[in-house]
């Protein structure tokens, strides 16, 4: 891998350069790269956070992100091309999970979350900066004209995905049920 190519995807990603995201979704090889990506952005949270979750919360931080961009990928890629498609709307799961990756490079910045009392600020920041990063994502591997249209497909999948995410902390006695006392 040519990582001075890798480092300057993630700034271009991290910019929210279109071009980028059009590039990575019709590279096949840059699957990979777009995996490390998440995996880099997951420990940077891990990291940043050390002080709250210490080594389990690193390892658990970063095995989510995983689980999340492929979750996501899906629902994103099901939502874009049968619920919401434009008609020109053409895309496969392998450019969702292409484009997403790179979406996660803002991410990176909540490695300074390490330094006491940027925790949270940091993570906000990095929250919004990667949902608008997600947007241009998504509205570009579907080849949407309308922005609208990504954030209503970003929307739903968030919702969904957040649903699948308490059901499972829920199954998993990680947390209560909603609604529960």
């Amino acid at each position: 891998m040519d990582f001075a190519l890798f480092w300057k995807r993630i700034k271009r990603a991290a910019l929210l350069d279109i071009h980028l995201y059009e590039e990575v979704e019709a590279d096949r090889e840059t699957i990979g790269q777009a995996g490390l990506v998440v995996v880099l952005s997951g420990l940077a949270a891990g990291i940043g956070s050390l002080s709250h979750g210490g080594l389990g919360g690193l390892v658990g931080i970063t095995l989510a992100s995983l689980v999340s961009w492929g979750v996501w990928a899906y629902l994103t890629y099901y939502i874009g091309t049968r619920l919401l498609p434009e008609p020109q709307t053409s895309s496969d799961p392998g450019e969702l999970l292409r484009a997403i990756g790179f979406a996660s490079s803002p991410g990176l910045i909540r490695v300074f979350g390490i330094v006491p009392g940027l925790t949270a600020v940091l993570n906000l920041a990095a929250g919004v900066w990667m949902l608008v990063a997600m947007v241009i994502a998504v509205r570009q591997a579907l080849d949407y004209h309308s922005t609208w249209r990504a954030i209503g497909v970003c929307l739903i999948g968030w919702i969904i995905q957040t649903a699948i995410l308490l059901l499972a902390f829920w199954i998993f006695g990680l947390g209560k049920p909603p609604g529960a006392v």
